[in-house]
């Protein structure tokens, strides 16, 4: 009988991970106990793929905020501190901040305005233009944002972003001073010694800054980059990607792991005979049309995925043959053509305009994203995710 199902993508549950645990077993047995539970198969190229958080737990990578205040000291001095770009979120940033803050005696944090990288808004685009504002060369002090724009709460969150990391500043022990600007070079009027926690823009505010003369330099991932007072750490990415574990303590983006994913995929061959992909995901790289934000707070999608995720789709656009290429086909003649077009096509198909309107993204991105509104960010208690036919096509 023909298949009528394309790709499925499952939650799967599995028990609470913590330090130690073995997530290869922990994993090939979830989704194995799925599979006899709800009576589905494993195929050739179905994808198994775990949420980064139950990675970092398994390795115990977590960190305290006295750790981070004792590296942000050491490398930047623990005097005036310039933090800029940060993110406005309670969950990703505000207990960074926190340690931050500890580290120093002054912090001057400078947002980005009127949204910050990920697309958290402060204000509106609309609102700048009413009150005569240029965001690309005008730098506000706090009095001026309060007098031109009063209080702005997050739209989702209801909290005052400004409000709610200055008090965490002064909470931890330092001074604060804030002020919104977006050229990383302003910071320098403030102070020469630079905190910079953008997440995708980070190498080219350290480049500008540097350039411009600053004393010191650090992006968040050249903080905790190895142990400290016998931390967990992130070699490739420090701080980015972490987030709150309780309110002294944070949970840092996975280590290295690409172990993992090849040792589940050999288990899987092992005891199924299938040939499956696993990845490790973080956040998704999507855009909510209402809130504006870029979900992407992770330096990547994926931090470790077997080599059959490598690449992006090679895939056609069914309306465009559909359309265009056999726009006087209909029913088993037009299925049949499209069929031995899908058949026949190259396996490099850009520049191609049948191709037009398939996502050029890499797979692991699309996959992730993929991963990350399946298991949600709540209690659905789904780590795992399996994803079957997403390799599939409409020949399949």
């Amino acid at each position: 009988m023909e298949r009528k199902v394309g790709t499925v993508s499952r939650g799967i549950r599995c028990p609470i991970i913590r330090e130690g645990d073995n997530l290869v077993d922990i994993a090939v047995d979830s989704v194995m106990e799925a599979a006899a539970s709800e009576g589905f198969e494993f195929r050739d190229r179905d994808v198994i793929a775990l949420t980064e958080s139950i990675v970092a737990r398994a390795q115990g990578n977590y960190a305290s905020v006295q750790d981070i205040a004792d590296d942000v000291r050491a490398k930047l001095g623990g005097e005036t501190i310039g933090v800029i770009f940060p993110i406005l979120s309670r969950n990703r940033f505000a207990i960074c901040l926190k340690g931050i803050a500890m580290g120093a005696k002054k912090v001057v944090l400078m947002l980005s305005y009127p949204s910050d990288e990920v697309g958290n808004a402060l204000l509106t685009y609309d609102q700048l233009d009413e009150a005569g504002i240029n965001p690309y060369t005008d730098v506000l002090t706090l009095a001026r944002y309060r007098e031109l724009f009063g209080e702005n709460k997050h739209e989702f969150t209801g909290v005052d972003y400004v409000q709610y990391y200055s008090d965490i500043i002064t909470e931890a022990g330092a001074e604060v001073e804030i002020i919104f600007a977006n050229q990383p070079t302003a910071i320098l009027n403030y102070t020469d010694c630079v905190m910079t926690c953008d997440i995708h823009t980070r190498a080219r505010s350290k480049r500008l800054l540097l350039a411009a003369g600053a004393k010191a330099v650090c992006g968040l991932d050249d903080i905790l980059t190895e142990s400290v007072n016998g931390s967990g750490y992130n070699t490739k990415y420090g701080l980015l990607g972490s987030n709150k574990s309780t309110e002294d303590k944070i949970k840092l983006f996975p280590r290295e792991c690409q172990d993992l994913v090849e040792s589940i995929q050999a288990e899987m061959l092992n005891k199924t005979g299938k040939h499956v992909e696993v990845m490790v995901y973080g956040d998704g790289a999507f855009k909510d049309p209402q809130g504006k934000i870029w979900e992407l707070a992770d330096p990547v999608v994926s931090p470790a995925f077997t080599s059959g995720l490598v690449g992006t789709p090679n895939e056609l656009k069914l309306k465009y043959l559909a359309d265009n290429d056999f726009k006087n086909l209909s029913g088993a003649e037009l299925k049949e053509a499209i069929s031995n077009s899908i058949k026949q096509k190259d396996s490099n198909l850009v520049g191609n305009m049948a191709s037009q309107g398939t996502t050029p993204r890499q797979l692991t991105d699309l996959i992730g994203s993929l991963c990350d509104l399946t298991s949600g960010s709540g209690d659905k208690g789904t780590p795992i995710i399996h994803i079957q036919g997403y390799f599939d096509n409409f020949t399949d």
